[in-house]
């Protein structure tokens, strides 16, 4: 987390510096200043999931209420996330349904950290598909995104903290390596794993929840 945030604060340090050194107009000051809330609320963020996963890891039970469809929570997300879909050119769907107990926040906080990350890396014109499918023990709720393939060695480690594909691209806005992180927790204290599989056709990354009730 140290890692994480030296980059954005030796941002926020230089540029406070050169703004209180120089002599600059009022709409140089008030640029420097959008500028510097832009990092901070990217620290923020970090904070903010960090407190999560510390949480999470704590043995903490999930409040969980019957849901009568899953079908439905999954397409309250795609609506959040239908502005996004749209400038990067991609349609957003769901299929499947299951009545399951599940944390309702917890659930859609999990598919949109899926969404987000599939619409990051589908490609344009493509559809991102969120698949709901159920056996015996568990439900199974797949995000699959057309895109390029992600190489076998990358899979098991893109549910840890701060893992990214591109390590050369240390920080960028919404994005810094602990959405999926978030999903395995979630998945965890629901009673289920996550997963991940790529290959020419796309990239499917998911989560499944135990069909038994968990929490309180």
């Amino acid at each position: 987390m140290a890692h994480e945030l030296r980059t954005p604060l030796a941002t926020l340090i230089g540029e406070t510096e050169l703004a209180l050194a120089g002599k600059q107009t009022t709409a140089q000051f008030r640029n420097t200043l959008e500028s510097n809330l832009e990092e901070l609320q990217r620290m923020t963020a970090i904070v903010n999931d960090m407190l999560f996963l510390s949480r999470t890891g704590r043995d903490v039970r999930v409040r969980s209420e019957f849901i009568f469809s899953l079908n439905g929570l999954v397409k309250e997300v795609l609506e959040y996330h239908e502005a996004e879909a749209l400038e990067a050119d991609v349609l957003l769907r769901v299929e499947g349904d299951r009545a399951a107990h599940v944390d309702r926040s917890l659930f859609q906080r999990a598919v949109s950290n899926l969404i987000s990350n599939a619409i990051r890396y589908s490609t344009p014109k493509g559809e991102i598909l969120v698949a709901i499918v159920v056996d015996e023990r568990e439900v199974r709720i797949t995000v699959h995104n057309a895109g390029e393939p992600i190489e076998d060695h990358h899979l098991p480690r893109l549910f840890q903290r701060f893992y990214r594909l591109d390590s050369a691209r240390t920080w960028e806005s919404n994005h810094h390596g602990l959405g999926l992180a978030i999903v395995a927790e979630i998945a965890r204290i629901h009673g289920g794993t996550p997963f991940a599989h790529s290959d020419s056709s796309g990239t499917s990354i998911g989560f499944t929840i135990s069909l038994w009730p968990h929490g309180t």
